[in-house]
């Protein structure tokens, strides 16, 4: 395809690949879905039964598939030469440290680094690349494991005889579990590949300090927005059509894709819907409305938005995810499960490093840590904070038996 100058045979190439690509996420993540589907209306209609073998999901095959299709996409649109080499081509697809759930790493930023990483091969990027694998680490076994802990706890629970204030703590333990788990193993992955010499793009910027739902989706899991936005939204027309409603239009179809992507069930297209829904009012009129109300009321509004979306995400039936919603605004008063003050510790905790960068100052201490040069004191500050975490997570893996990873299953 790089080579021939045939638009037309570049244009088959192009579409062969990704259909075997897409082909192959298709049939070993909807496969069951599809069927599904399909003998729930036979059975309406008084048909027979699809026979059908139920399919394991492959480990991160969402994540997998969409570097794939962003190689072959690259070089058809001549942004990158494809690599020469098949095995740099497996170094690409399966690096280990984004693998499993991310960040979605586009080819074009990772072509270079693999033929030469020469110039990040250096003990500081060792360090620093330590420094954010621990910080990542202890995101997730340190807050985002007992979160889930009691989120996995009241979500087996019968929704419509729990009380308001459970069913608030049940999503908002799961509203920081999801965070921090998926943004403490996207804080691992871009530590270790610092480490081995390579640079992976950030994946979360402080998503709940967003003041509205686009802002959220700049902010949380930015490589799957910035993929949506460069090979389906733009290809889709983007801004550039004629009209508000087929802008509108696109911006749904993307969403859509987007909740069907994180899984092949209902409730996470409803997830997806919800998303664009609160997306196309904001382009319509409720961003205006929220310039109005200052700084802080649109962050707490978008906030809450977020929590509700949750709940269809977390619940897979949809009229359980209703009764839910109804039960977190029904204020009843009944015996909560009981909740030890250990785990409201690790909740201040979730609380505060989800907002932490509102402050001014909370958000230079991010920058420091994140983004500029270290000195001699800095590393011995980092150095020593570091260990403490590393010993505390360590101990936190060998004594709570409850480790899941949220985003394998993607």
């Amino acid at each position: 395809m790089s080579a021939t100058e045939s638009e037309n045979r570049r244009k088959v190439l192009l579409a062969l690949s990704v259909s075997v690509n897409l082909g192959l996420l298709l049939y070993f993540k909807y496969s069951n879905f599809f069927i599904d589907n399909v003998n729930s209306l036979l059975g309406l209609l008084g048909g027979g039964e699809i026979k059908w073998t139920k399919l394991l999901l492959p480990i991160g095959i969402s994540f997998y598939t969409f570097e794939t299709i962003t190689y072959v996409v690259d070089v058809y649109r001549k942004i990158h030469k494809p690599l020469k080499n098949f095995w740099d081509y497996q170094l690409y697809i399966i690096l280990f440290p984004k693998l499993i759930a991310g960040p979605i790493v586009r080819y074009h930023d990772l072509a270079d680094q693999i033929t030469d990483r020469s110039h990040n091969e250096n003990n500081e990027n060792r360090l620093t690349g330590f420094y954010r694998f621990v910080i990542g680490l202890s995101k997730k076994v340190i807050i985002a494991n007992h979160m889930g802990l009691l989120a996995d706890t009241i979500f087996v629970q019968d929704y419509a005889t729990m009380d308001s204030y459970t069913a608030w703590i049940g999503i908002l333990a799961y509203t920081f579990q999801i965070y921090f788990d998926f943004s403490g193993y996207s804080d691992m992955a871009i530590g270790l590949a610092k480490m081995i010499g390579f640079k992976f793009p950030e994946n979360f910027n402080n998503p709940y300090t967003s003041r509205s739902i686009t802002e959220f989706w700049r902010r949380w899991h930015i490589t799957l927005g910035a993929w949506m936005r460069n090979y389906l939204y733009i290809p889709l027309g983007g801004n550039r059509v004629d009209s508000n409603l087929r802008k509108y239009a696109n911006l749904w179809i993307v969403f859509l894709a987007s909740g069907l992507w994180h899984g092949a069930s209902w409730n996470f297209v409803i997830w997806g819907a919800y998303h664009g829904f609160f997306l196309v009012i904001e382009r319509m009129f409720l961003s205006k409305f929220y310039g109005k109300l200052g700084a802080f009321l649109p962050m707490i509004i978008t906030f809450f938005v977020v929590v509700i979306g949750w709940v269809f995400f977390r619940i897979e039936h949809f009229n359980d995810a209703l009764i839910y919603i109804k039960t977190l605004f029904s204020f009843r008063n009944m015996a909560s499960i009981p909740i030890d003050s250990e785990f409201y510790t690790y909740f201040v905790l979730a609380i505060f490093f989800s907002f932490f960068t509102v402050l001014k100052r909370g958000d230079i201490i991010q920058k420091q840590v994140y983004e500029m040069p270290y000195n001699n004191f800095k590393h011995i500050i980092l150095s020593f904070a570091v260990t403490v975490l590393f010993i505390l997570s360590v101990s936190s893996i060998t004594t709570f038996s409850f480790n899941p990873f949220i985003y394998f299953r993607f």
